[in-house]
Formats: structure tokens, sequence, C-alpha cells
């Protein structure tokens, strides 16, 4: 069944794995200086950047949908979320920047990187990583801090399989 706290789980890793991959890739071109590295790490950056808008907006449909329940502490989708538009944004520019320099690097296949490309690439990186990892992070504490995983035991009355696994059935 669809729904939209489950379509952002779905695609949310997608921005931060490859912008990992991208400062991964920057810096194997830094230290093997080879074109075909760079341009991977460019890719990576403009895939990050098609992905981040759609997690962006599926995110806010989540804290839409789950209308702020009784399980999750208060601040944490507001805090996630706050740090989700700034990533948005800053893997966004970096996109279009990365989109650029690829399209650039495919259309002067003789040419260096410049050293200027070399440079955006790396710090955009960078800046991916470091947006996308603490979004992240965030992310995770709204079901990590949620209260209910301090509760020593299952509250009263929640149906079986919820809380604990389903008793097997006598056989």
């Amino acid at each position: 069944m669809f729904s939209w706290p489950y379509s952002h789980l779905l695609i949310n890793h997608f921005p931060v794995v490859l912008s990992v991959v991208a400062l991964g890739a920057s810096i194997l071109a830094l230290l093997l200086r080879q074109r075909g590295i760079w341009q991977a790490a460019m890719g990576a950056l403009v895939i990050a950047g098609l992905f981040i808008f759609p997690v962006h907006f599926t995110g806010d449909k989540a804290d839409h949908a789950l209308q702020d329940p009784w399980y999750i502490k208060p601040g944490t989708i507001e805090a996630h979320d706050n740090a989700a538009g700034i990533a948005m944004w800053v893997i966004l520019l970096v996109g279009v920047f990365a989109a650029y320099c690829w399209w650039r690097s495919l259309k002067r296949p003789q040419e260096l990187i410049p050293a200027w490309v070399r440079a955006g690439i790396f710090i955009g990186a960078i800046a991916a990583v470091g947006t996308v990892t603490y979004t992240a992070y965030l992310g995770g504490k709204i079901i990590h801090d949620a209260p209910i995983l301090q509760v020593p035991q299952a509250p009263q009355g929640l149906p079986p399989g919820v809380a604990a696994p389903k008793e097997p059935a006598d056989r």
C-alpha cells in the first residue's frame, strides 16, 4: 500500500550515497589525476541533484501524513525538515554546477579538467556530504529518539505483532 512516509524512506538514501560516492571519487581523482574519475564524481553529483527534490517533496508529504504522532519526540521532524531544506538547496546548486562541468568535459575531450572545475567539484562534494549527512542524522533521530523506545514494556492494548512478535500457534 502506498504511503508518503514509506515513499520517503525508499528514496531518501540516494542523495546521501551519491554524495559520498562523489566525494570519494573526487579524492581519488585528486590523487590519481584521471579525467574519467572526475567525470564520475560530476555524474554522481548530477544524479544526487536529480533525486534531492523528490526526496524533499516526499519528506514534506510524509510530515503532513504523520500529523505529529504521540510516539515521535516533538521537534525532531521540524529539525530534520529545516536541515533538509538547506541540504536540498546545496545539492541542487552543486548538481547544476556538476551538470555544467560534466557537459563541458564531454564537449572538450582533449582538454584537461580545469583547476576551477576540480576545486568546485571537490568543495561541492564536501558541502553535499556535510549537509546531507547532518540531515540524515536528524532523520534517524525521528525514530531513534522516540519516547516509546524508552518504555521497558509495551503499552497495554497494542495488538500482537505491533509491539512484540506474534506468538506461534500451537501445533
